[in-house]
Parts: C-alpha cells; sequence; structure tokens
C-alpha cells in the first residue's frame, strides 16, 4: 500500500496507517512505518523528479517543520487511546472537508498565507504523530489545481524532506524506531517495491482530469478505514 501511495495513487497511505495502528498500535506503528516512508519517497522523487513544482515546496516546508515541532512535544507522553482518537478524528474531519469541497463545485479554497500556513501546520503535526499528513496535502495540492504529475512530483520531495527530518525525533525522543523495527521493515520492502512498480504503471493510465476524483475516492476509503479501526 505504501508503495501505491508513494507511486501517486495518494489517499491509500491511510489504509496502511490504519492497518498498521490495528496491528501494532498508533504509536507504535509510526516507528515502522516511517523508514518504509522514507524509502519509497525517495523512489517517489528518483522517478518524479522534474515534475516538481518548487514554489510550493517552499511555501509549506517551514510550517511543516513548526508543526513537526509541536508534535514531537505533545505526542512524546501521549496516551495510546487518546493518540489513536485524534488520528481518528482527524482523518473523519478530512473526509467531510473533502466531502463538502466535491459537492459544492463552485466552492474555492483560499490559497492565500492563511490557507497555506494553516495547511502546513496541521500537516507536520499530524505526520508527526501518526503519518497523516496526506489527506491535508492532497487537500492543498487539489486546491492548487496541480497536474498529476506535479502533484506527485511536488509531494514526493516535500515528504521526503519531511520524513528524513522526523526520523532523529522519533530514534532519540519517541524510541519507536529500534533494530528490531528496522528487521521488520527489511522484510516489508520487497512487497513495497512491487507496490511502487505496480503504482507507477496505474497511474499511467488515470488521465489528468480524472485524478483529482481518484485522490479524493482514495482519500474517503483510507478514512472509512481509519473510522472502523
Amino acid at each position: 500500500i505504501i508503495g501505491l501511495s508513494k507511486a501517486g495513487l495518494k489517499g491509500l497511505d491511510m489504509m496502511n496507517v490504519a492497518l498498521m495502528a490495528i496491528v501494532f498500535g498508533g504509536k507504535a506503528s509510526t516507528g515502522i512505518v516511517l523508514p518504509l516512508l522514507c524509502a519509497a519517497d525517495i523512489l517517489g522523487v528518483m522517478y518524479y523528479n522534474r515534475h516538481a513544482q518548487w514554489k510550493h515546496f517552499y511555501k509549506l516546508m517551514p510550517w511543516m517543520v513548526a508543526g513537526i515541532l509541536i508534535g514531537v512535544y505533545v505526542g512524546k507522553d501521549l496516551n495510546e487511546a487518546v493518540f489513536s482518537k485524534i488520528m481518528a478524528v482527524i482523518i473523519i474531519a478530512v473526509v467531510i472537508l473533502m466531502l463538502f469541497l466535491e459537492i459544492r463545485k463552485s466552492y474555492v479554497i483560499p490559497n492565500g498565507k492563511l490557507f497555506v500556513s494553516g495547511m502546513g501546520l496541521i500537516s507536520g503535526f499530524t505526520t508527526m504523530l501518526g503519518n497523516l499528513a496526506g489527506p491535508f496535502s492532497n487537500i492543498y495540492f487539489l486546491a492548487m489545481r496541480l497536474p498529476k504529475n506535479d502533484f506527485i512530483g511536488t509531494a514526493a520531495w516535500i515528504f521526503l524532506i519531511i520524513n528524513l527530518f522526523k526520523l532523529p525525533f522519533q530514534v532519540l525522543f519517541w524510541k519507536n524506531i529500534t533494530t528490531e523495527t528496522l528487521l521488520v521493515d527489511l522484510k516489508l520492502m520487497p512487497a513495497l517495491l512491487i507496490g511502487f512498480w505496480t503504482g507507477i504503471r496505474i497511474v499511467s493510465l488515470i488521465k489528468d482530469d480524472s485524478y483529482r476524483k481518484v485522490v479524493i475516492v482514495l482519500t474517503l476509503i483510507g478514512g472509512v478505514f481509519i473510522f472502523l479501526k
């Protein structure tokens, strides 16, 4: 699922978050997932690098870093039950917002500084707490009306830098990335590579005007997984 998502099938990542949280627990699962995300981000950057829109990268990055730092402080001693509830509420809120925007076709999301800073902060905060920045970054890029490959390429660079930035915090402060979790990641890498290769081929078949709808549908499906979890 991570491979498919990072290849461009945005929204599937929430399905992975839900499944991993069910198996390993909300907070513990983030330590297993993060190195896999970094590996998949590297693949994404290698494949979509030429499509990155750097103006959006520089707009979001400072706010996402600030959100991560807030998440490090808030999440360090967060109760497991509370942590899971926060994850669920975040996804439900995103699902409702995206449905509202899609139903009201004439509604235009503001793209000013307040919108950018808000999306950046909440993306950074949620990615630190549960690797849940995907829905919010999806909303931002959908609002910017980026073409399919520009959407994927810009997101690939943003999340590569952000996920690498998160690594030392989870190793040193949360202590949920260990030799044991890395061995689990190593076993999962072949499946990740297969998922990415498959995702590239699926995405190449999706037309630009249909990609927006695919992202919204997949995000909603991922939201249902989190809710049911």
